[in-house]
C-alpha cells in the first residue's frame, strides 16, 4: 500500500521546469533512493515533501493525509542536509536534542532518547564536543541523529554522504541499511551516485526531465533499463553502446561491428532489418584468445585490474569494447597487444531504439 504519494508535483524557477506532474507512491518502510544528475530537482522534491517548498501543481499525502495545508512542523517529517547545518555554538548532545527540546519534552526522556540515538550511530564518546571539533564524519552522524531522535515516520537525505571520505562513505553503505530498518521510518534519499543508490534503495527512482524515468528494485534498474540513459548512468565501467542493425543469418541473428559480424546469442528476429542500439555490460562480453564460430575478432589493447574485477579494452578495427571478469592475474599482467575474439553472454544484450532511446 502507498504510505507516501505524490501525483502531478510541478515545480518552476522563473523559465526552468523543475519538477514537470512527476507522480511518485512509496511503501512504509522502505528506502526509495532518488537518482539524478545535478540540477535534476532531487532536492527540490525533498523540500516540497517536508514543506519547506510550495508546488506550482498536484498533491502530496502521507498515510492518507493531504500535507497541502500542514506546515513542516506538524508533517511528521525529518530532514538531513549534505552540509550537515548544525548549530556552531551547540555541543553534538544539544544539536541532537535541539528538536526534543522544541516539543517540550521533558529532561530524563530527552537524554534517554539523546543516549540511545547516539548509541546507534557511535557517537555517544563525542556528544560534549561543538560542531568544530568533530571530524567530516562525526558530524554527518549528528546531523543525522538529530534527524532521528524525535523517531519520524518519514527521513528526508539530501545527499549525506557527499562531503565525507571514500574510506567513510564505504563504512556507511554498509551501516545505513541496518540503521534504516532500526529506526522503522520511511526513506526517501537522494544521490548522484549509483554506487550509494544501487547498496541502499529498496527501490531507486531516476529523475530526469522533472520526472521519474524509472522506479525499480537495484537489480530491475541494472538489468532491465527502460531507455539508453538509465542504462548508462548505472556501471563502472560503462555499458557498451554500438548503433546495429541486426540481420537474420544462418544461425540465428547476428550484427555488424567494425565491418565484421557478430552473432547475437538470444533470437530477436522481431528487430531484423530494424537500426538500433545494442547495449553489452562489459561483464557480458567474453573474451578468448581461442577462435569461436560468430566471434567478433578483437585485439586486446589496454589492462585495468579494478578491485576484484579486470577490465579489459577491446578493439574491433576503430571500436572500443570494456569487458570485465573477475579478477585475473595473469591476464592483469599484460602489457603487449593480443589478438582474441570477443562474444556476448546469452540473455545479457540490450536493445534501445536509436531516437527515442526507449528499450525495445
Amino acid at each position: 500500500m502507498s504510505y507516501l504519494q505524490i501525483s502531478g508535483l510541478s515545480k518552476a524557477f522563473g523559465k526552468k521546469q523543475v519538477l514537470d506532474g512527476l507522480d511518485l507512491d512509496v511503501r512504509r518502510g522502505e528506502c526509495l533512493v532518488v537518482f539524478g544528475g545535478s540540477g535534476s530537482g532531487k532536492t527540490t522534491l525533498l523540500r516540497h515533501i517536508a514543506g519547506l517548498m510550495a508546488p506550482d501543481a498536484g498533491t502530496l499525502r502521507l498515510d492518507g493525509r493531504d500535507l497541502s495545508e500542514q506546515g513542516p512542523e506538524s508533517r511528521g517529517v525529518a530532514m538531513a542536509f549534505q552540509n550537515f547545518a548544525l548549530y556552531p555554538h551547540l555541543s553534538a548532545f544539544e544539536n541532537i536534542a535541539s528538536p526534543l527540546r522544541a516539543r517540550g519534552l521533558d529532561e530524563d526522556t530527552l537524554r534517554q532518547r539523546v543516549q540511545e540515538t547516539a548509541r546507534l550511530l557511535k557517537i555517544e564518546h563525542v556528544l560534549t564536543h561543538l560542531p568544530r571539533q568533530l571530524s567530516n564524519g562525526q558530524k554527518q552522524r549528528t546531523s543525522l541523529a538529530r534527524s532521528l531522535v524525535h523517531k519520524p515516520p518519514v527521513l528526508l537525505l539530501d545527499d549525506p554522504l557527499r562531503n565525507v571520505d571514500a574510506k567513510l562513505r564505504f563504512e556507511m553503505r554498509l551501516e545505513f541499511p541496518k540503521l534504516f530498518k532500526a529506526s522503522g521510518a520511511t526513506v526517501l534519499y537522494v544521490t548522484q551516485d549509483y554506487r550509494e543508490a544501487l547498496a541502499l534503495g529498496d527501490r531507486i527512482g531516476v529523475l530526469e526531465g522533472g520526472r521519474f524515468q524509472q522506479i525499480d528494485t537495484p537489480a530491475g534498474i541494472y538489468r532491465n533499463p527502460r531507455t539508453r540513459q538509465v542504462a548508462r548512468l548505472f556501471g563502472d565501467p560503462p555499458i557498451n553502446l554500438f548503433e546495429v542493425t541486426p540481420q537474420r543469418v544462418a544461425g540465428g541473428m547476428a550484427v555488424e561491428i567494425a565491418g565484421q559480424p557478430l552473432l547475437l546469442p538470444d533470437s530477436r528476429t522481431d528487430l531484423a532489418g530494424q537500426p538500433c542500439v545494442l547495449g553489452v555490460r562489459p561483464e557480458d562480453v567474453i573474451f578468448s584468445t581461442a577462435p569461436e564460430a560468430g566471434a567478433l575478432p578483437v585485439a586486446l589493447e589496454a589492462v585495468m585490474p579494478i578491485n576484484v574485477r579486470t577490465v579489459t579494452l577491446l578493439k574491433a578495427g576503430s571500436v572500443e569494447i570494456l569487458a570485465s571478469r573477475p579478477e585475473d592475474p595473469e591476464l592483469a599482467a599484460t602489457r603487449e597487444r593480443v589478438p582474441g575474439f570477443a562474444r556476448l553472454a546469452p540473455g545479457r544484450s540490450l536493445f534501445f531504439d536509436r531516437a527515442t532511446g526507449a528499450r525495445l
